[in-house]
């Protein structure tokens, strides 16, 4: 099924990474270990061993979200989580298409000038929150205008131009024109919709997370786990909770949680380690999700940041990957290698002009730089085992060109602040979204760098066919606009693409109903035990 490439280089990485593994993982464990902080109202008692009734389902995790608010963050981690205690107007379903979720039925219309779609839009009714309040338009109105004066999601907030009342269930979204991403943006986490009375109360919805979704929060033992239980007044009897608790346990190492999971002290693992893979699909106790992911995964280099403001340099770096041992190595060939500096299998993605592996190529653009390569300073931020796997493969191909690259290791949390603000010079990260115009707009659109446009790319040609085609409706027009961005991007090499992964999870087979999406996407609600 993978394509694999085994050679001396990969050998050699393998030992290096054992050997730098156990350092590291040291190191993380001592961290952890003294990161007990818990949020108000929590206490230091956790879970541990097997589950003993079928009330309660285990899920392990390697990132800790950054946090529980809905806007506060644009981490898969935090989204993970909030789609247990939140709900959106849409959702997006098992084939990644926008669905109607608080929205009962909406219709499209035009001003009275063209110049806007007026989308009108009914809520279900008698939605309630966790704290008993009873949803109405105003909580719309109030969620999605907060959601806009968060940074970190931007992208996401700026289709919707200005909201209106209608009556307790019913109200308008005005878009700029025509909009083919609102509905995908309604979908996302943060625009989850919360009571207006908090949110005028600043309440804090990463210690307080008050919404309509499925599980209401219970507690947060940083650096170890979060507690939920089922929302008994969920207002979709079709998708209410079918196991009543959910614990959801942070453990950064891979073998760990693969270790968890045969012991019976955890149920399910979300993104399992790919060196785990072979043994877990021999287990009959051992149920395996795998499936070809839009996740797109790089090495970003600081395009601000001397000498990446250079295209040369960053064509020379992106030639000199061999990602095929990136896959082997860093995802037990759990992948496919890249193509181009957009996701594979989205409208639009082209893989003309890209730069594929090729040494004498990357040889080639570092004599048209001109400068010594001995003299570049890439340090390279990796956030959990499988970053720093592809890292130590990186590590040693760009020696093949005389660049000689650092590794270092931090916290989701530190990670994702670090690389928004622009203080980094590389790391190795990725994307993943529903649709080729929230990932150009997330990651390239200049208006979010400090925020999600971590390359930091500031060009007026790309910002200007990413906002075409974002009000593009015709499929086959927003095609055309799509491929020439996807072309100019890999013209300009502003990162440097890896491989788009395998979404691999595994659970107990006592588990049913389980599924995992292209995107990353599952619902804990539907699950139940056999």
């Amino acid at each position: 099924m993978f394509k694999t490439k085994r050679s001396l280089l990969i050998m050699l990485v393998i030992l290096a990474m054992v050997l730098s593994v156990v350092g590291c993982s040291n190191s993380n464990n001592a961290q952890s270990s003294s990161s007990g902080e818990t949020t108000p109202g929590t206490s230091d008692n956790h879970i541990a061993g097997p589950a003993i009734d079928k009330d309660t389902v285990v899920i392990a995790t390697a990132d800790e979200t950054p946090s529980l608010s809905a806007a506060g963050h644009n981490a898969v981690a935090g989204d993970y989580v909030n789609k247990l205690t939140y709900n959106g107007l849409f959702r997006l379903n098992k084939d990644i298409n926008p669905v109607p979720d608080l929205v009962k039925e909406y219709t499209v219309e035009e001003d009275e000038n063209g110049e806007k779609s007026i989308w009108v839009m009914t809520l279900h009714e008698g939605v309630k929150f966790h704290d008993g309040s009873t949803l109405t338009s105003d909580d719309i109105i109030a969620s999605l205008a907060d959601a806009k004066t968060h940074p970190e999601v931007l992208t996401y907030t700026t289709s919707v131009v200005k909201t209106e009342k209608v009556d307790d269930l019913t109200f308008k979204i005005y878009t700029d024109g025509a909009s083919s991403s609102l509905l995908y943006d309604l979908s996302h986490h943060s625009n989850s919709i919360r009571p207006k009375a908090l949110i005028d109360a600043d309440n804090d919805f990463n210690a307080n997370p008050i919404g309509t979704g499925p599980y209401k929060f219970v507690e947060w033992t940083r650096g170890e786990q979060i507690k939920f239980t089922a929302h008994e007044e969920y207002f979709d009897s079709d998708r209410a909770p079918k196991i009543k608790n959910i614990v959801w346990k942070i453990i950064p190492e891979g073998s760990s949680r693969t270790i968890a999971l045969e012991s019976g002290e955890v149920d399910y693992v979300i993104e399992l380690d790919s060196t785990s893979l072979d043994s877990l699909k021999a287990n009959p106790d051992i149920s395996v999700l795998e499936v070809p992911s839009l996740s797109h995964n790089w090495l970003t280099v600081n395009n601000e940041k001397v000498p990446f403001d250079n295209l040369n340099v960053r064509k020379a770096v992106c030639s000199a990957i061999n990602r095929e041992d990136v896959i082997t190595v860093a995802l037990n060939g759990a992948g496919v290698a890249t193509e181009g500096q957009t996701p594979e299998g989205m409208l639009g993605f082209s893989s003309e002009d890209f730069d594929n592996y090729d040494v004498e190529a990357a040889k080639g653009y570092m004599d048209a730089w001109g400068g010594d390569p001995s003299t570049i300073e890439l340090d390279i931020i990796c956030s959990n085992d499988t970053k720093r796997r592809a890292g130590e493969v990186i590590q040693a191909n760009l020696k093949e060109i005389g660049i000689n690259a650092n590794l270092s290791t931090m916290d989701l949390a530190t990670y994702l602040s670090v690389t928004a603000e622009g203080n980094f010079t590389g790391f190795i990260g990725g994307y993943t979204s529903s649709n080729m115009v929230s990932f150009l707009q997330g990651v390239f659109l200049s208006s979010n760098i400090n925020a999600s446009n971590k390359t930091r790319t500031a060009n007026p040609e790309l910002d200007a066919l990413i906002n075409k085609a974002a009000k593009t409706v015709d499929q086959e027009e927003r095609r055309k606009v799509l491929e020439e961005a996807s072309i100019l991007l890999n013209k300009n090499a502003y990162q440097m693409p890896l491989y788009q992964n395998y979404m691999i999870s595994a659970h107990s087979s006592g588990l049913d109903n389980t599924f995992i999406s292209a995107n990353g996407d599952f619902a804990v609600q539907e699950w139940s035990w056999k």
